[in-house]
């Protein structure tokens, strides 16, 4: 259960705050997840929400790169919601289960090598707070500097959405694949 009492509607936050809410609507349908935490401070969900939008609707990154960065730093950091939230993405955007499988038991077997590079970038940058020059290499060649930099913007993304879930206790959606 979550520890804090999510917020699911406008009547829940002050009348200055709900233009927040009705833009958090707009952009993504309904409150839910971590939105319904950050609302505990609207200032910092409107925020969070336009970071959002970029790197999810308006970056240049391909859809399937970001949902496994996604995927993999919802695992690297036990972040059962986000998890849920993004694994069947993950296999609407076609991703092999040998890659699901990989990320959700922590190892590398089964990954294609162009899966292996993102989750590899990944976990290096979660688990050291660095990454490896020949990573970053293969990285920018793959993506050039900007791609890059907007992989790294996700990572950083979906590790505050995470550690927002985790510290409220968030779980996953009704449905959603648990991890282990």
């Amino acid at each position: 259960m979550a520890r804090l009492t999510p917020i699911t509607g406008k009547d829940q936050v002050a009348p200055k705050d709900r233009a927040i809410v009705d833009a958090i609507v707009a952009s993504r349908g309904a409150l839910q997840g971590p939105f319904t935490m950050f609302l505990h401070c609207p200032e910092l969900a409107g925020r969070v929400a336009h970071l959002g939008a970029f790197i999810r609707f308006e970056g240049s990154l391909d859809k399937r790169v970001r949902v496994l960065a996604a995927m993999t730093v919802a695992r690297e950091l036990d972040a059962v919601y986000i998890w849920g939230a993004q694994i069947d993405g993950g296999r609407r955007l076609g991703m092999p289960e040998s890659t699901i499988a990989a990320i959700r038991e922590q190892h590398d077997r089964g990954l294609p090598p162009e899966d292996a590079q993102i989750v590899d970038f990944t976990r290096q940058l979660i688990r050291n707070h660095r990454v490896d020059d020949a990573t970053v290499k293969a990285l920018r060649a793959r993506f050039g500097s900007e791609g890059l930099i907007q992989l790294t913007g996700t990572i950083g993304y979906y590790s505050m959405l995470a550690m927002t879930v985790n510290a409220c206790e968030l779980e996953a959606g009704p449905g959603a694949e648990v991890l282990p």
